[in-house]
């Protein structure tokens, strides 16, 4: 049984790799905090939360019936993600850039978490494989587990954003574009031994 505090590193881990990746969050965020200040990072990515409290939601609804049969296949499909989406987060981190776009953003920054998470296919991908068996994992040992690792995947969420929001609203680069693709490319060789060390434990 996995321990609070394993969980909450575990979820933080992983959702700073998924945060980390160029997108169209990161986008909305660098074009709200410019006009905003840094306070529509926090904005933005309660919108975007929004949206996966209700696939977790669905998750828990839908758990009853499909974990004995599928909980073993979500899991393999998960590790093997978790290692494709490393590689791509490798490869991606040789020219990954945090500049923004020119086009006007989103007025409400909540209405831009929700558009811009439930419009990336990425985003769907990554929760109906990795997200779903880390949540089916957790709720193996209880609630509770399930819980924590979305509490510790939103502090990942909400740390990278406010950060980044942060950064943009001084105008000034907190991290630079080399150091940020030094960071991609850690968190890459992270997801790929989180996608191993997560099918090491199904055999």
């Amino acid at each position: 049984m996995q321990s609070v505090l394993e969980m909450v590193i575990l979820s933080f881990g992983v959702g700073l790799t998924g945060a980390l990746a160029p997108g169209p969050v990161l986008v909305a965020t660098i074009n709200s905090s410019l006009r905003g200040g840094w306070i529509m990072g926090p904005k933005l990515v309660a919108g975007h939360a929004l949206v996966e409290l209700g696939i977790f939601v669905m998750i828990l609804l839908g758990v009853s019936v499909a974990m004995d049969k599928y909980a073993s296949y979500i899991a393999e499909i998960g590790g093997i993600a978790l290692i494709l989406f490393g590689i791509l987060t490798l490869l991606d981190s040789r020219s990954a850039t945090m500049t923004g776009s020119n086009k006007q953003a989103i007025s409400n920054p909540y209405l831009a978490g929700i558009l811009t998470s439930a419009a990336n296919p990425y985003f769907w991908i990554w929760w109906f494989s990795i997200g779903s068996a880390f949540v089916l994992e957790g709720l193996r040992s209880g609630l509770l587990l399930a819980s924590v690792f979305m509490v510790g995947h939103w502090g990942a969420d909400f740390g990278w954003y406010t950060l980044v929001a942060t950064s943009f609203s001084r105008g000034k680069h907190i991290l630079s574009e080399k150091r940020y693709r030094i960071v991609l490319a850690f968190c890459g060789g992270c997801l790929v031994i989180f996608g191993l060390h997560f099918l090491s434990n199904l055999y």
